[in-house]
């Protein structure tokens, strides 16, 4: 059966927390993702769980393409084990090579960076930037209040109806991407008039 996905970008946190949870379901993501011959685009780092799935996926077999800013190399945190490691200017140059090498993404818990990352890629549909499906695993409920506040921000009305389904959400790894495989793309914004905005 041919993978509903040539890659993904993941997004995921560079810490290591304490709960070995994290670090263990990232490196059952990058494991799974190459037996499914899913490649996986990454920020390219080798620390925490950024480093997990890269590790675990090359490990299996799988491409990993790592996506880094030229800062991060040299604070000397480059995962120089990849399949191609892009270094690029910036964070903006960063998140565009993600979105221009995956046909999806999956975001794994992280702090700050990867909410950035999240949040744009989520943006970027709703503007109609592109097309792919936008995947929330919420590893041990830890995006529960992030899943209730994007709730509350479609009952408010900042998040119009026909963008409620963009986020997609699990808390198991073959249920999110038998989900986002299944994603239906909505009507961007760039597609709409006045009268629907």
């Amino acid at each position: 059966m041919t993978a509903p996905f040539k890659r993904l970008a993941i997004y995921c946190g560079s810490a290591t927390p304490a709960d070995p949870v994290y670090i263990e379901t990232a490196r059952m993501v990058g494991a799974t993702l190459a037996n499914r011959g899913i490649g996986v685009v990454y920020g390219g780092g080798r620390l925490g769980l950024m480093g997990a799935v890269a590790d675990a996926a090359l490990e299996a077999g799988g491409e990993v393409i790592g996506i880094i800013p030229e800062g991060l190399v040299r604070a000397e945190v480059a995962h120089h084990g990849c399949s191609e490691l892009h270094v690029v200017p910036g964070m903006h140059a960063r998140k565009q090579l993600f979105t221009d090498l995956a046909d999806g993404f999956v975001v794994l818990p992280g702090g700050v960076g990867t909410m950035d990352e999240l949040w744009e890629a989520v943006s970027w549909s709703q503007l109609g930037y592109h097309t792919d499906p936008v995947g929330l695993f919420n590893v041990n409920g830890f995006y529960d209040q992030l899943i209730a506040f994007n709730r509350h921000m479609i009952d408010i009305g900042f998040i119009r109806p026909q963008h409620a389904n963009i986020l997609i959400v699990d808390d198991a790894l073959d249920g999110l991407l038998d989900k986002m495989a299944s994603y239906q793309p909505h009507q961007s914004i760039f597609s709409m008039t006045a009268d629907d905005l």
